[in-house]
């Protein structure tokens, strides 16, 4: 009977790992940097397109979040790449790290915020109130679940396996 490979610990060192968890990191920011930067492209054209004067109030407060969500999302998944090209060869890769698990979920959050907000823009523009209503609770719930809740869970129930 041979051992499951998934039981094994990896055998690396240090710096192995931080080097493994810095290119999961930037791996996973490629992919979502590249839906942001579609969705910011989207969101900069919009104002110089017909009709966007017909858009009321309401309408653009949520194009103005919708732009924030989605330039502030570009910079935080931009940000470790930076910071790590700036900071390169100091000895600071843990620290990259922490920062970028953080701008990444700060970032997370502000990709909802922005599709959320992007999404309703369209629906309350084409629709009804009521319609985009529904929308943005259902858009919102889905990237919270997704993104964020399913994944906690997860980690809690990790740990509680960890601590028994």
């Amino acid at each position: 009977m041979s051992d499951d490979p998934e039981s094994k610990p990896r055998r690396e060192t240090r710096h192995e790992r931080l080097d493994r968890q810095l290119m999961e990191l930037l791996q996973g920011f490629r992919v979502a940097v590249t839906g942001v930067q579609v969705l910011f492209a989207f969101l900069l054209t919009v104002p110089f397109a017909a009709g966007f004067d017909k858009v009321d109030r309401t309408g653009r407060t949520l194009f103005y979040v919708a732009l924030f969500g989605a330039a502030l999302a570009s910079i935080c998944f931009i940000a470790p790449v930076f910071q790590h090209r700036i900071l390169f060869q100091l000895g600071q890769k843990d620290l990259l790290i922490r920062r970028a698990n953080r701008f990444g979920i700060l970032g997370g959050f502000a990709l909802a915020v922005s599709i959320t907000a992007s999404t309703t823009l369209i629906v309350w523009t084409l629709a009804a109130e009521a319609a985009a209503v529904v929308t943005a609770a259902a858009v919102l719930a889905l990237c919270a679940w997704a993104w964020f809740v399913q994944p906690y869970l997860t980690r809690l129930s990790a740990d509680r396996e960890t601590d028994q």
